[in-house]
């Protein structure tokens, strides 16, 4: 039983590493699609779009997991009745419950696991995307000033930057101002920095030179500096503090935060209600594994009644799941029906543990009917 063990555990775990992994990917790759726009036209680099997407990753693995662990329990499984596998482990005496003993340990892992994730490492990725995607929005020199290419800042406002060096300072730096329509004025200097001012963000140039060219007559003027600050005429970004979101929030701030915090009564009730889902979504993975076992351990062979049973447990996940995000919604508003965000999670498991009970009960209970007519015989 020991090797069969084993040998179960060692497909389900392989099997559910890989399957997650794909689809967590698959997911990934559609959710950072979004973040391209930011790298297309506000010159985003390429590093800090990787850590952007990152950061989404294990609220994505929560997700994924108890589908994954469903699926792969399915087919294993299937695999093994097709081939024979689980009529053979039966007839040396391995009971239904040797057989979902691997399932089990499996859901167990993935559970703990999920909890894991739901309870610290999702809001601290969470909190560390929205920190990293306001600095975004909020820092003009990293949104709208790309190193290495000609930035087009508004109309008749051209700035170039060779490159932004890990201080804050800005390396050789060319302005193209068109913005009066009697002169043009060019600016080139070896070093800048931006600074923030009442009127808006102003970079101040280090020994360089400034040359005017008034239009229609052709007069040229050349002045060196060592210090010039010349006004983007980009606005400035709000400083306000950003707003925090219930998901980037501790589980202990979901349970402990009131009116006293400056919070509404609608806001609590959604922090409540965030709460309990990071407790109650990591069941999944024990009710997904538990259905699947349940009928694909049936005791049937024939293909047909095998996709039938399968179509009708993805038919449960489904609602499960969808009866999850509905009673969340319901709950935000009533916290009264939070506790149906549990029992509709521990319902189904249940159901599926005494359907499996009973069936090797009735089992038991044939085979000892076959022994004592064996015996009376």
């Amino acid at each position: 039983m020991k090797k069969i063990t084993l040998y179960i555990l060692r497909d389900l775990i392989m099997g559910t590493i890989i399957l997650t992994g794909v689809l967590t990917y698959i997911l990934w790759l559609a959710q950072s699609l979004g973040f391209i726009e930011l790298i297309v036209k506000k010159g985003l680099s390429i590093g800090t779009w990787l850590e952007l997407t990152i950061l989404i990753l294990p609220n994505v693995l929560a997700i994924i997991l108890p589908i994954s662990l469903f699926i792969v329990i399915t087919f294993v499984y299937n695999k093994m009745k097709n081939d024979r596998e689980i009529v053979i482990a039966q007839a040396i005496g391995i009971s239904k419950w040797g057989l979902a003993l691997p399932a089990i340990l499996v859901a167990l892992i993935a559970t703990v696991t999920s909890y894991i994730i739901t309870l610290y490492l999702g809001p601290t990725s969470v909190q560390a995307f929205k920190e990293l995607q306001w600095t975004v929005r909020s820092d003009v020199s990293q949104v709208l000033l790309r190193e290495g290419s000609f930035n087009q800042i508004g109309k008749g406002l051209t700035v170039y930057i060779k490159e932004r060096l890990p201080n804050g300072v800005l390396s050789d730096i060319l302005v193209h101002d068109k913005r009066d329509r009697l002169k043009s004025i060019t600016l080139m200097a070896t070093s800048g920095i931006i600074h923030d001012s009442d009127s808006g963000p102003i970079v101040i140039l280090s020994n360089g030179n400034r040359q005017e060219l008034t239009r229609g007559s052709g007069d040229l003027s050349v002045m060196y500096f060592d210090n010039y600050s010349i006004n983007l005429g980009i606005i400035q970004m709000t400083g306000d503090a950003r707003f925090t979101d219930n998901r980037e929030r501790s589980t202990k701030e979901l349970f402990t935060l009131d009116k006293s915090d400056g919070l509404s009564e609608r806001n609590i009730k959604r922090l409540r209600v965030e709460g309990h889902q990071r407790l109650s979504t990591p069941l999944l993975n024990i009710t997904f594994a538990l259905i699947a076992l349940s009928f694909a351990l049936s005791n049937t062979l024939d293909k047909r009644d095998q996709f039938k049973r399968s179509t009708i447990a993805i038919t449960c996940i489904i609602l499960i799941e969808a009866s999850s995000l509905g009673i969340a919604s319901l709950a935000s508003k009533n916290l009264l029906l939070i506790p149906l965000l549990y029992l509709v999670i521990v319902i189904p498991a249940a159901i599926c543990l005494v359907s499996f009970s009973a069936k090797i009960a009735t089992i038991l209970v044939h085979q000892t009917r076959k022994v004592q007519l064996k015996l009376l015989s």
